[in-house]
């Protein structure tokens, strides 16, 4: 079993050191042994403009590096984010797994990369390899997809069949198609015979209405757990038997190539 906690910070308009307080609080009731947290979520959402700052982003790293020294104030075994990595034309936007015993490990950059109104994304940073190498932790198999790769579900039939327990999806994505990440979180754990922990970030940056909405879906597609604008923190325990045995069931055990076992 495993306790996990899915939280909506919000790096724009909100007291990060009150959110911590409130954030830490639920941790020392809720004790979990996982944490994750939205996308970039220490710093304001740039991609909010088309006008690249390089202070802006220079301020971000530094945000980001101090606040992942604090993680372990959550007294997790395991944190998973996402942070701003890189200078000049080398900016990325890199998913990684906190570990009580070693810290961060960098999994992996973000490969599909939005650009429109509201997520440039792809004119602040460079787009990584499209891989999606797991980790392991003392949890269980843990692989990150930043928000956009959630719609790449090819992905995560290929995580599945590598062993991939945790599918954890740090996003930032607009509270007006809250319904329709939630159904590709279901979709996506459903391909995975995976848990998938979506976590959105709250608040808004400029017009763009972020204000939560995470998601916490069962190996079957079921939500577990969803976080509101009252209620930025959801917590639930997992039974990680439940990924091996969706993993014998439909349709993860249709092969490819119209060969099943």
């Amino acid at each position: 079993m495993v306790r996990v906690l899915l939280h909506d910070l919000d790096g724009d308009g909100g007291d990060l050191d009150a959110q911590w307080e409130m954030l830490t609080a639920a941790v020392a009731i809720q004790a979990p042994e996982l944490v994750v947290l939205p996308e970039m979520p220490f710093s304001p959402w740039l991609p909010a403009t088309s006008e690249v700052d390089a202070d802006a982003w220079r301020e971000a790293v530094e945000l980001h590096e101090r606040w992942m020294r604090r993680l372990g104030e959550l007294r997790a075994e395991v944190v998973v984010t996402t942070r701003p990595v890189g200078r000049d034309g080398d900016r990325g936007n890199e998913g990684v797994v906190w570990l009580r015993d070693s810290g961060v490990v960098a999994a992996r950059r973000k490969a599909y990369l939005p650009d429109e109104a509201g997520f440039h994304e792809a004119t602040w940073y460079r787009r990584g390899p499209a891989r999606f190498d797991p980790v392991t932790t003392p949890l269980g198999t843990v692989a990150v997809m930043i928000c956009t790769e959630l719609w790449f579900p090819e992905h995560a039939r290929e995580l599945g069949r590598a062993g991939v327990h945790l599918l954890c999806v740090p996003r930032a994505t607009p509270v007006s198609s809250v319904e329709r990440w939630e159904a590709g979180a279901r979709v996506l754990a459903t391909i995975a015979g995976a848990y998938v922990l979506s976590v959105n970030r709250g608040g808004r940056a400029g017009p763009t209405a972020f204000d939560g909405g995470s998601t916490l879906v069962d190996p079957e597609g079921t939500v577990l757990a969803r976080t509101t604008v009252q209620q930025p923190t959801a917590v639930a325990t997992l039974d990680l038997a439940a990924v091996d045995r969706a993993r014998t069931s439909y349709p993860r055990y249709v092969q490819d190539g119209g060969e099943n076992r």
